[in-house]
């Protein structure tokens, strides 16, 4: 699909040499998810915050003053970002009527170079999901057919970018929701880091996973983003120092890079067609000059089962928190304490969300810990072991992003286990905390497809620089 937005710095170029308007530009987002709401990609418009914001942005343009490298940029926010201008819901009826009382370090940083929050991106409500299809509001149609998802959890900020209602929006990544989406809607999704991004101000799924990163039209899109958004926060302590470098500053040679094929991920559970495009992807880069070999992690085969006790334990600390007394939906018949925690829980949390709570709570509980929890824990250590070992031999690794293209609305969604496999590929590296990062590969059956590369941690401006240069032999 053809985008109506030109990249994010001549987009903010174009704004501070006058060319056009901040107001013109979030008028264009406005209409553009007014004309294209039948997609569900946005829960709420945040019009009247974003006008203002547009019309002062205009104003010190106009007197000459500093406005920042993203000067009346628009971008959409997933719902669970806390932002000003509208509800914070998470997509999650527990939520619903929630008014932040501040925003998200990633928006504040963003805003601070003149970008404007335009809109809330649906999501799968508290981000369990993959296909956007949990959360309580709606469901989200793929732009290139509105039958199948978008993927998940982030499933309306890429929707969002591919319909071309704003030129970048932000995601969170916990197991796959990032790049997943970014594969089915074919998009660029970036996953940074474990605390590259700060996550204050974002509602939180499983913590030691959760990382917060962009989804764009192009890789020189994503790291300009990152490049505003990256680095410590003392309102978040698990933040790392970012790279003394920019972003935007990116290495530019695929001859002699080493590039792993995860062995794994090209096995008899890859959709053929999607074989062939990353098969595809693979001769372009040899022909570019990178050496091609493949890496064995055997663990990885494990990766999936270990997430799916590591998160339920963390949602299930996380979401203690929503018990309708200090904020959210509390219900209006409780008579007592008791029935207030049961009744305001049991209708504002989806089936996913109680499904969620209920695993992680049962392998935290005496007499399982150490028979699901500690295990899963120590295999983490051992997938950690396994990428490393594989990192001192190749500079990146490559896969798929996910086993298949985007699968029909419904298709799922009453088999739980199915569903999960669909982040079979993406949730090894939110367990070891590496950079990840999807770009389209060309399209199965009319859908997109995702290739996926990883880098070691830190890692992050090498992998956008090798990123950058496969997207362009792919085009």
């Amino acid at each position: 699909m053809i985008s109506q937005w030109d990249s994010i710095a001549d987009t903010a170029d174009q704004v501070l040499t006058g060319q056009v308007s901040a107001t013109e530009l979030v008028q264009r987002s406005l209409s553009t998810i007014a004309d294209k709401q039948e997609y569900n990609a946005v829960i709420a418009t945040i019009a009247e915050r974003a006008n203002e914001r547009a019309k002062e942005i205009d104003t010190r343009v106009a007197a000459g003053e500093e406005v920042g490298r993203l000067a009346g940029v628009p971008f959409v926010a997933k719902d669970n970002f806390l932002a000003f201008g509208a509800e914070t819901t998470a997509a999650s009826n527990i939520l619903k009527g929630f008014d932040a009382p501040y925003q998200a370090t990633a928006i504040e940083r963003l805003e601070a170079e003149g970008a404007i929050c335009v809109a809330k991106a649906n999501l799968d409500a508290f981000a369990h999901g993959s296909s956007t299809e949990n959360s309580d509001f709606m469901t989200t149609s793929n732009p290139h057919d509105k039958n199948k998802v978008p993927g998940g959890s982030s499933g309306g900020s890429a929707a969002s970018v591919i319909l071309d209602m704003a030129p970048f929006a932000l995601g969170t990544d916990t197991g796959g929701s990032i790049r997943l989406p970014a594969s089915f809607c074919g998009a660029v999704g970036y996953k940074p880091t474990y605390g590259l991004v700060s996550r204050s101000g974002v509602v939180a799924m499983a913590s030691s996973t959760d990382v917060i990163g962009p989804l764009t039209r192009t890789v020189e899109d994503a790291a300009i983003v990152m490049d505003v958004i990256a680095g410590r926060d003392p309102l978040d302590s698990t933040t790392i120092d970012r790279d003394e470098v920019s972003y935007t500053s990116l290495p530019n040679n695929l001859a002699g890079q080493k590039i792993g094929i995860i062995k794994e991920y090209m096995t008899d559970g890859l959709e053929q067609a999607v074989r062939d495009r990353i098969n595809e992807s693979v001769e372009k880069l040899r022909t570019a000059g990178a050496e091609l070999v493949e890496v064995s992690l055997p663990s990885i085969e494990l990766a999936l089962a270990c997430y799916y006790i590591i998160m339920p334990a963390e949602v299930s600390s996380n979401l203690s928190r929503y018990d309708g007394q200090r904020y959210g939906f509390s219900h209006p018949e409780a008579a007592t304490l008791d029935q207030s925690y049961n009744w305001s829980r049991s209708e504002g949390f989806g089936n996913e969300a109680k499904r969620r709570i209920m695993i992680g709570t049962y392998v935290l509980s005496s007499g399982y810990y150490d028979a699901y929890y500690n295990k899963a824990q120590k295999l983490r250590t051992r997938l950690i072991d396994e990428f490393n070992s594989a990192f001192s031999r190749v500079d990146f690794l490559l896969g798929p992003t996910a086993p298949t293209t985007a699968f029909d609305i419904g298709a799922n969604i009453e088999d739980p286990l199915q569903m999960y496999l669909t982040d079979i590929m993406t949730v090894a590296a939110n367990l070891v905390g590496i950079p990840g990062i999807s770009i389209p590969a060309g399209q199965a059956g009319g859908m997109p497809v995702g290739l996926q590369l990883l880098a070691p941690q830190r890692k992050d401006r090498e992998l956008l620089g090798l990123a950058s240069e496969t997207e362009k032999i792919l085009v």
